[in-house]
């Protein structure tokens, strides 16, 4: 997902003012290396994300700043992260908005949106919204628990919940939202240098912090690729963690 997560059917527009490719960008730290495609197995993807994490993640100043000062009536979103499970291993299904619309306009995703009143909990919100955004309905989603909340600089707080993805599902997208969905690699996504991290000067003399992960001919960045750089290092600590033991 972009900088805002929600559906252009409830959020509002801003625009963007630099163009997040051409921004210079350094590799990040890299403190645990890659998690290696044979430990990604399901057991391991289930025991480490099969909770609710909360723990403080290596993100950019600016999350930082967001995450100690967010504005309390931040209005709450749940996206999905799906982990689908093919013959080949994990790999993590995204969206690509379409083209025509007013807001991030191409931009890759996770499905997802604002919680709503009638949303028994951010879990529902976001399989609610997975569902109408792609078509992949719940009974294929084994949930496993939720990322640390991601906050963004429009006032979303959005909390991301991971599930287990039976390769069973059928598709049919949104055509006015969804352009097309696809998949990476968990494997390439475990690999932290596949992650830039970026410094862009805006016009009101700021800087901007933000992760981007190119992938093929995506460019996933922002509070997507924030919150899959979040996961890396959940599952890459507790790699390293388990080596040691």
């Amino acid at each position: 997902m972009s900088d805002k997560p929600i559906t252009s059917r409830s959020r509002p527009s801003v625009q963007l003012t630099f163009d997040p490719q051409a921004a210079p960008w350094s590799a990040p730290i890299d403190r645990y290396g890659a998690v290696p495609h044979e430990a990604l197995h399901p057991e391991f993807v289930r025991t480490v994300l099969g909770r609710s994490i909360e723990q403080n993640l290596d993100l950019p100043d600016e999350f930082a700043v967001r995450y100690r000062t967010v504005n309390p009536q931040a209005i709450e979103a749940a996206v999905l992260v799906p982990l689908v499970l093919r013959e080949s291993g994990f790999t993590v299904l995204l969206t690509r908005r379409t083209d025509h619309l007013h807001d991030h306009a191409g931009q890759v995703s996770f499905p997802g949106g604002r919680v709503e009143h009638t949303d028994a909990s951010p879990i529902a919100t976001a399989l609610r919204e997975t569902h109408e955004e792609t078509g992949l309905a719940p009974e294929h989603v084994d949930v496993l628990g939720s990322l640390p909340r991601y906050y963004t600089g429009t006032g979303f707080a959005v909390t991301p919940i991971t599930g287990l993805v039976r390769p069973t599902f059928t598709l049919a997208p949104d055509e006015f939202e969804v352009a097309e969905v696809f998949e990476v690699p968990l494997g390439f996504l475990m690999d932290s240098s596949n992650y830039r991290l970026h410094r862009a000067s805006l016009p009101d003399g700021s800087e901007r912090q933000y992760y981007s992960i190119p992938y093929e001919k995506y460019f996933i960045w922002g509070a997507t690729a924030a919150m899959l750089r979040g996961m890396y290092q959940v599952l890459a600590e507790a790699f390293s963690s388990s080596r040691r033991s």
